[in-house]
């Protein structure tokens, strides 16, 4: 089956070009071994079957970075199960021609048969320009098709060059000037290289020649011949004062050239056109800065607050759901709570998710859709680059307040594995809306009382900067003693403001959440029946008769529905996972929290938001217990530990919220880290550093208030 690979400069319309060719027919998975998205299809050509590839984008065959790297593997046919594509076609920009000339200069001389798909011809007639192409077909000896990718103009004329191509396939032809004497000197060294079997492209040579270290120079050593002419040849160009730069200034030259040929006025070109007269606001030092801010403080309410019915009417569905099929399997306990509290649930807690991550990436396509994205890159890239990251990262951050999960699956427009890694290590902490109930339970019970509303207000505030806080310094050390990444040169596009294609917007969405569904969504539903199970067994009913027999013989006048109670708190405490709980209560000690407190943060791995539900079981008042109720607020009051003292204090309930705050107790980010990084390696240390972290921090907290008197 004929590979195509579409190639070309980010922001060119690669993508936009490929969904509008290959629509929904997608299938998106990740380059095997590396986190780097692949998206392929299948195309019906002159009767065959042909299979077309989204490479990433490249400013040039010489890569700096992950995406970088694998697409040039790709074209190499060192990627993508080993196999060269049989045709490229190459998405220049007619907006930035030159600039993208230089991309197709490179790709020509490697020897690629080419089709050149050319787009933004809108944008550019616009500005008051044309470009020919047929004179630009002619100057690079291939086919070179005007395409309007969202809006469907020049697909067919695009799909016949390719079809016509795949049969008959064009080298390009062009010269690019390089200077005599090194060109003189490339074609002798691979003359001499072809005699003994070495094949390399004039490109490497060249690139050899110009630059000290290469693999050719190395690959010489045991050639003394070989290497002499070499070494000869470097001597030689280094006297005329070449230097690496004359190859990307004669790149330049020629795309300069080629760029005045075939570019022409059509009446008045604008003097400054609309992109720059916004960019003159929204790049500002300042006002840029504070219409960013107001973006993304927009962008992050929208998420935190659309979200949220749709999270809501989904719970209450999955709830409705439990019930219908409760009702059906009274008869078997063991079953029901399997069915409903493991499987069901599970499912209902892994899709609440979901709303978030459309949302977001609804907002991240309509962004970027706009080229408004790069220009907040640009912005943040100033505050952020002393800790290591770019612009880039504030996004991830950004979104990771309304969930982790899509600000982990965010990362992805970092320009590096190490920074992205370094992003994803850090965006669980900040504060995701799981936490609020948490934060609204422990700060109604035991700060607003005594403080009043205004502390209330500041110490939730407080809760949700924890993270970003610690966040920053956490990546500066990541950066200079674990993953040792090294800040990259921040090369970023600015495109022109447009309409998002909406096309691409909603493709976005769909994918997005498909691949959520279909991964991480199988290991929460797995990891749900297991931590039901840790929490269910052992259970027999003689144990439960013996629990209620306990209770009725010491309160006197016990009505069922207390001895209920007491019934499900005695059950958990000697579950397996209560045991668990009680086993390692001396740990938790220095921190200040009992087996009960320490039960209910094991019980909040699934996902944070059993934290409450699980408060309400162990302090006797059953489930369904809400953020709001009085009757748990009044019990967290009241609870004390075996000496008579209050179980919980105000500063007790700040290590508490701390705590949360700060470790990683939802198996969906887990899960997601996993499937980002391919490796568990990263889920695990995540995992250990934010727990240690935490629990630091809330023992320093409980030490702290005891210093006070607290």
């Amino acid at each position: 089956m004929p590979l195509v690979a579409i190639v070309g400069n980010p922001n060119a319309g690669k993508t936009t070009l490929f969904n509008t060719l290959t629509g929904s027919h997608q299938k998106v998975a990740n380059f095997p071994g590396v986190t780097v998205e692949k998206v392929s299809s299948f195309l019906k050509l002159g009767g065959r079957t042909v299979e077309c590839l989204d490479v990433p984008g490249l400013y040039s065959l010489e890569p700096i970075s992950t995406d970088e790297e694998v697409a040039v593997d790709v074209l190499r046919g060192r990627g993508y199960g080993a196999r060269k594509p049989d045709l490229l076609v190459c998405v220049v920009n007619a907006a930035n021609l030159e600039r993208n000339l230089f991309f197709v200069s490179q790709v020509a001389e490697a020897g690629f048969p080419l089709v050149v798909a050319l787009t933004m011809t809108d944008i550019l007639s616009n500005q008051g320009q044309v470009c020919d192409a047929n004179k630009l077909s002619n100057m690079l000896g291939v086919d070179v098709v005007p395409v309007i990718g969202h809006k469907g103009r020049g697909l067919a004329e695009l799909l016949e060059a390719i079809d016509r191509n795949l049969e008959n396939p064009k080298i390009p032809s062009a010269e690019f000037g390089f200077p005599l004497s090194l060109e003189t000197k490339v074609a002798g060294l691979r003359e001499r290289l072809a005699r003994v079997g070495l094949d390399y492209t004039k490109a490497e040579i060249r690139r050899a020649l110009l630059t000290p270290g290469s693999d050719l120079e190395n690959a010489l050593r045991d050639m003394p011949e070989l290497k002499e002419a070499f070494d000869t040849a470097v001597k030689d160009l280094a006297e005329e004062g070449m230097q690496s730069s004359v190859e990307v200034a004669s790149r330049y030259q020629w795309a300069a050239m080629v760029t005045k040929a075939v570019m022409s006025d059509k009446g008045k070109a604008q003097s400054r056109t609309t992109s720059d007269k916004l960019d003159y606001v929204l790049t500002h030092r300042f006002f840029g800065l504070v219409i960013f801010l107001a973006v993304m403080y927009l962008t992050f309410q929208a998420i935190y607050t659309f979200a949220r019915p749709l999270m809501d009417g989904m719970t209450a569905a999955f709830s409705w759901l439990g019930n219908a099929v409760g009702s059906h399997l009274e008869g078997v306990p063991i079953l029901k709570s399997l069915v409903v509290d493991g499987l069901i649930n599970g499912v209902g807690t892994m899709l609440t998710f979901l709303p978030q991550i459309l949302i977001l990436f609804l907002f991240i396509s309509v962004l970027e859709g706009t080229g408004y994205l790069a220009r907040a890159a640009f912005l943040m890239d100033r505050l952020l680059g002393w800790c290591g990251l770019s612009g880039r990262a504030f996004i991830p951050l950004l979104s990771s307040f309304a969930c982790a999960i899509p600000g982990i699956m965010a990362a992805r427009v970092m320009p590096d594995a190490k920074s992205r890694l370094a992003t994803i290590m850090v965006a669980p902490l900040m504060s995701c809306s799981a936490r609020l109930p948490v934060y609204l339970l422990l700060i109604g019970a035991f700060v607003e009382p005594k403080y009043g509303p205004g502390w209330a207000g500041f110490t939730l505030f407080a809760m949700h900067l924890l993270g970003l806080l610690v966040a920053i310094p956490i990546v500066f050390v990541l950066n200079k003693g674990i993953i040792k990444g090294k800040r990259l040169p921040f090369l970023l596009e600015l495109p022109p403001y447009q309409m998002p294609k909406w096309r691409d917007v909603w493709l976005a969405m769909y994918f997005r959440g498909k691949v959520f569904v279909n991964t991480a969504g199988t290991i929460i539903v797995v990891m749900s029946v297991i931590i039901w199970a840790l929490s269910f067994f052992p259970r027999s009913n003689e144990a439960a008769q013996q629990y209620r027999n306990q209770y009725v013989a010491t309160h006197t006048g016990a009505k069922p529905a207390d001895a209920d109670k007491y019934v499900q708190e005695q059950q958990l405490a000697h579950s397996y996972l209560g045991t668990f709980g009680r086993t390692i209560e001396p740990v938790f000690l220095p921190a200040g929290f009992d087996w009960r407190i320490t039960t209910s943060i094991l019980s909040a791995f699934p996902a944070r938001e059993t934290v409450v539900p699980s408060l309400g079981i162990i302090f006797s008042l059953g489930e369904g217990q809400e953020k709001d109720s009085t009757d748990l607020r009044r019990a967290l009051n009241t609870a004390t530990w075996p000496d008579g003292k209050p179980l919980l204090t105000p500063w007790t309930a700040i290590g508490l919220m701390v705590f949360f705050a700060l470790c990683a107790q939802c198996m969906a980010t887990l899960a997601t880290v996993k499937r980002e990084t391919n490796s568990w390696k990263w889920a695990v240390f995540m995992f250990v550093y934010m727990t240690t972290l935490a629990y630091l921090a809330a023992v320093g907290v409980h030490q702290v208030s005891k210093f006070f008197g607290g």
